[in-house]
C-alpha cells in the first residue's frame, strides 16, 4: 500500500496493540483475495535511520507471517512503536501471529478514542 487514502481507510478497521507495533486490519470488500500491507513509523520514533530499520523489520515479519496467517482480501497496516527497534524478532513474530488471531476471532477493538486536548474550532 502506498496511497494515503488506503492508510486512512485501514484506520477505520480493527486494531490490536502490541509492545512493538499496532496492527490495523480492514477488509476491502472487493472480490480480490490478496493481502495488502503497509508500514508507517512516525518521526517521534526517531530519525530516518531508526524509522527505516523498523520498517525493514516489519517487511521481514510480513514476509514470514502474512502469507499463511493474514486475512484474505484485507489491508494490513503496521504502525511502529519505539520498542520495535529493540524487541527480539521472534517475540515480534509471535506478537503479529497473536494479533492476527485476535482479529480472526473478533477480539480486536474497532472503536477509536476521541482526540485528546481541546476540540478544534471550525
Amino acid at each position: 500500500m502506498r496511497q494515503r487514502s488506503d492508510f486512512l481507510a485501514a484506520n477505520g478497521g480493527l486494531r490490536v496493540g502490541t509492545p512493538g507495533f499496532v496492527l490495523l486490519v480492514k477488509p476491502r470488500g472487493d472480490d480480490d483475495a490478496t493481502r495488502r500491507i503497509g508500514y508507517t513509523v512516525t518521526k517521534k520514533t526517531g530519525n530516518a535511520v531508526v524509522r527505516n530499520r523498523i520498517k525493514r523489520r516489519f517487511r521481514e515479519l510480513a514476509r514470514a507471517v502474512l502469507p499463511a496467517q493474514g486475512i484474505a482480501g484485507a489491508d494490513h497496516v503496521l504502525i511502529g512503536r519505539t520498542e520495535a527497534l529493540t524487541r527480539d524478532y521472534a517475540e515480534m513474530q509471535r506478537d503479529l501471529e497473536r494479533a492476527l488471531a485476535r482479529v480472526r476471532e473478533g477480539r480486536a477493538s474497532s472503536d477509536r478514542r476521541p482526540p485528546r486536548g481541546k476540540p478544534r474550532k471550525r
